[in-house]
């Protein structure tokens, strides 16, 4: 049997979640966050198209794995669902995906030589070499530069691995997270920690966390997660 308070909470928390980002500045009038059902791993819950400052619990649809829309209606949906679909088939740990087009990110997605790291402890998750998703290497010279389908999901999934965040030439980031709260907590500080690396590298020589910092700095994080969104949950009601 569905459980249909389970599912109405999700609804809210997605809801809550565009809002966040959008009052964050990770999300303008485009971008768009997932999180995985709750009552089926196999599905998905993602607004139909709207700006995400705008997204209602009432607005929330279900998809399954292929990006197909469930439940009937004439809606019109997401056209980079696909992004959501094929991360979820092939991340089964990812609960929550966050994609945007943040202006402090899509820097590091152009410059070959600006690497993002992290470079203070609420970016530890940013460890390890953060990819980035050419997508002339997957639609040719001239694409839109947009996951139209699953194919393009389903090399950007691979492209990603098991990192917390792909970066994407020329458009802007995905982030997931181990549930909703997780991704959109990660989405704020791969912007927070783009902004705070670009100025650190105008200044001069900049000392970057090493992976072990950056480890044991995402592990506490970890445990804070509630806090922040609780906090940023508050401002969306103001």
């Amino acid at each position: 049997m569905t459980d249909i308070t389970t599912l109405n909470d999700a609804r809210q928390d997605l809801a809550d979640a565009n809002r966040i980002l959008f009052k964050q500045d990770v999300v303008d009038a485009f971008g768009h966050v997932s999180m995985r059902d709750p009552t089926n791993p196999n599905q998905f819950l993602l607004s139909r198209n709207k700006a995400p400052a705008t997204v209602t619990p009432a607005d929330v649809l279900t998809f399954d794995l292929q990006g197909n829309l469930l439940g009937g209606g004439a809606h019109k949906v997401y056209l980079e669902r696909f992004i959501h679909a094929a991360i979820y088939a092939a991340r089964p740990d990812v609960h929550g995906v966050v994609h945007s087009h943040a202006k402090a990110v899509v820097p590091f997605t152009i410059v070959k030589t600006a690497r993002l790291r992290p470079v203070c402890h609420m970016g530890g998750f940013l460890s390890g070499i953060i990819p980035n998703f050419e997508i002339r290497d997957h639609a040719g010279m001239g694409s839109d530069l947009l996951i139209r389908d699953l194919r393009l999901g389903r090399d950007l999934a691979q492209k990603m691995g098991s990192s917390a965040v792909v970066l994407m030439r020329g458009h802007g980031s995905t982030v997931v997270g181990m549930s909703l709260k997780q991704a959109v907590f990660r989405a704020v500080y791969t912007q927070n920690n783009a902004q705070i690396q670009a100025a650190a590298m105008a200044l001069g020589e900049v000392t970057y966390l090493t992976d072990e910092e950056a480890l044991a700095a995402d592990e506490a994080n970890t445990g804070q997660i509630s806090r922040a969104w609780d906090f940023w949950s508050s401002q969306t009601q103001e």
